[in-house]
């Protein structure tokens, strides 16, 4: 193949994102120690290594999509103070960063379960006068709007189970979660809600979604009007 042909071919984001994750996890699930060989945490010089030769993955794809999984919670970076002294006496610092899955990138892969923590640890629900009520997604909302939540729990369910794009699909489950986490507040934002629901009503072209899409665009009309 040559060299276009090869770049034309290369892994979304998204696809990397996936591997990426899975190695993590994997290497988590193995571990025999914290850090080095066996670890479950590793440094990025090895990260490279080992994801060029099991999936092919470039330095450049490595770096950029383990900064995303770092700036959205997925894995953690650990990084380790030194300092040595050179021969004529002067202390350098030094570091050495090593990356690991952590407990939501592990509920990412697994699901949800029953150490899983609450969006809204360390709050007292019950100080807010609310009956706050957890979705089949995992999603917390207010229970005055649950018919709404089951409606939205059942299109990104469509969603994700569709043949659609991941890119779309990662798009519109995000303004779906968007609109959940309005449903928690007292006093809802409506202009949020309708700004977020505005994109989401585009599922209404995967094909199983029209039904739940004029079904959830009812309830929501409730909340925005």
């Amino acid at each position: 193949m040559s060299k276009t042909g090869a770049l034309l071919t290369r892994p979304s984001n998204n696809e990397i994102r996936r591997i990426m994750l899975r190695y993590f996890y994997d290497r988590n699930k193995n571990s025999t120690s914290a850090r080095g060989k066996k670890g479950s945490a590793v440094r990025i010089s090895d990260v490279k290594k080992e994801l060029r030769a099991l999936h092919g993955l470039m330095q450049p794809e490595v770096q950029s999509n383990l900064t995303y999984l770092i700036s959205q919670g997925w894995v953690a970076e650990d990084k380790i103070e030194k300092s040595f002294t050179t021969p004529r006496g002067a202390e350098v610092p030094s570091s050495t960063s090593y990356y690991q899955i952590t407990a939501a990138g592990i509920d990412k892969i697994e699901g949800e379960g029953e150490f899983t923590m609450s969006k809204f640890h360390g709050i007292k629900i019950e100080a807010t006068g609310q009956n706050i009520i957890t979705l089949g997604d995992g999603n917390q909302i207010n229970a005055r709007f649950s018919e709404l939540g089951a409606a939205l729990v059942e299109l990104r369910d469509a969603i994700t189970r569709s043949p659609a794009p991941e890119g779309m699909k990662l798009s519109l489950v995000a303004d779906i979660d968007t609109v959940q986490s309005q449903l928690a507040k007292p006093i809802p934002n409506k202009g949020i809600i309708a700004a977020a629901w505005e994109a989401v009503k585009g599922a209404a072209a995967i094909d199983g979604c029209v039904r739940l899409v004029a079904k959830a665009a009812e309830l929501i009309g409730g909340v925005i009007s």
